[in-house]
């Protein structure tokens, strides 16, 4: 039975599409897009969500010993987070279009987030079995995914909750940044399936800038050393585009998504605040990037699907 083998990862799909429905809102305001480009991306994101948390939600009535082992996975276990963290960019994405809704999946999503962040932090600092070569970047999800409530939080509720799940983003993310390298650098490379969430990298400086710039409301010298931090890590990862072309597709292709999408938004953001040209020249780049990745990615998992070569057993 194919559900018994759905992985929870399903839901970073709804984090790359909420991204770029984001990105093209953003571009509305910036560049002029045709702002029913992201009314139609927002409705597709929606739909994909509400198919995607009945499937699972009947894998967990149907095969609850499956979701306790993935649970209990030293990978698997972060993209649980990524259900809590589609919740948080559907809030944003739904911020001036319906505030209503958007303070009820902000403030789900935050309360779930943080409470699988403490249920994350737990099972690492009581582990048994973990060992180096487990760390990859997608541990960055359930603990620096905290680094995105901010966005929207400061519509949504006092400054002071925004600052809290702020710093535990950003001070974990430099924690988990140096484990990260360290593994990397001194011990084997990623297995194949893993190599993708490498873009993983670009998210947490991306939003941390986006995010730092609602709380302070300004461009300043730490905004800057967050943007440009992860445009240095994009300009990296896109330099080894052969690399990443070469291989096989998993699900982890979407770890190519929204990191993407949140350094498209930054930079539009950048120019927004700068009004220089060379940052309205690269969101268009980035942003024409992020639409051919997430084309990309469609057609790929439609595919996959098809060829039943996702949701198999391990």
């Amino acid at each position: 039975m194919r559900l018994q083998h759905f992985p929870m990862a399903w839901f970073s799909t709804v984090m790359g599409m909420a991204g770029f429905t984001i990105a093209w809102t953003r571009a509305g305001t910036q560049l002029g897009a045709p702002p029913v480009i992201g009314q139609i991306l927002l409705g597709v994101t929606v739909t994909a969500f509400a198919v995607l948390v009945l499937l699972y939600a009947s894998k967990l009535v149907r095969f609850r010993a499956a979701v306790v082992k993935e649970l209990g996975h030293p990978v698997k276990l972060s993209f649980f987070a990524t259900f809590s963290i589609a919740l948080l960019l559907l809030g944003i994405a739904t911020l001036h279009s319906a505030p209503a809704v958007s303070q009820v999946l902000w403030g789900v999503g935050a309360v779930l987030h943080l409470l699988f962040t403490l249920y994350v932090m737990s099972v690492w600092i009581n582990h048994t079995h973990f060992q180096i070569h487990h760390m990859n970047p997608a541990w960055f999800i359930p603990v620096v995914g905290n680094i995105l409530v901010p966005i929207a939080g400061v519509h949504h509720a006092s400054v002071e909750v925004s600052w809290f799940f702020f710093s535990i983003g950003l001070v974990f993310w430099l924690v988990l940044l140096t484990i990260v390298y360290y593994r990397m650098v001194f011990h084997d490379p990623l297995p194949e399936r893993l190599v993708p969430t490498m873009f993983i990298l670009i998210a947490p400086p991306a939003v941390g800038f986006i995010s730092y710039l609602a709380l302070s409301g300004g461009l300043d010298a730490f905004a800057r050393v967050l943007y440009y931090a992860g445009l240095f890590l994009t300009l990296l990862l896109l330099s080894q585009v052969g690399r990443f072309a070469r291989l096989k597709f998993f699900l982890s292709w979407w770890a190519y998504s929204f990191p993407m999408a949140a350094i498209t938004i930054a930079t539009l953001l950048m120019y927004q605040h700068t009004g220089l040209p060379f940052f309205r020249g690269l969101s268009y780049a980035l942003l024409a990037i992020l639409s051919a990745v997430i084309a990309v990615l469609v057609v790929r998992t439609a595919v996959g699907v098809a060829r039943k070569e996702i949701c198999v057993e391990e």
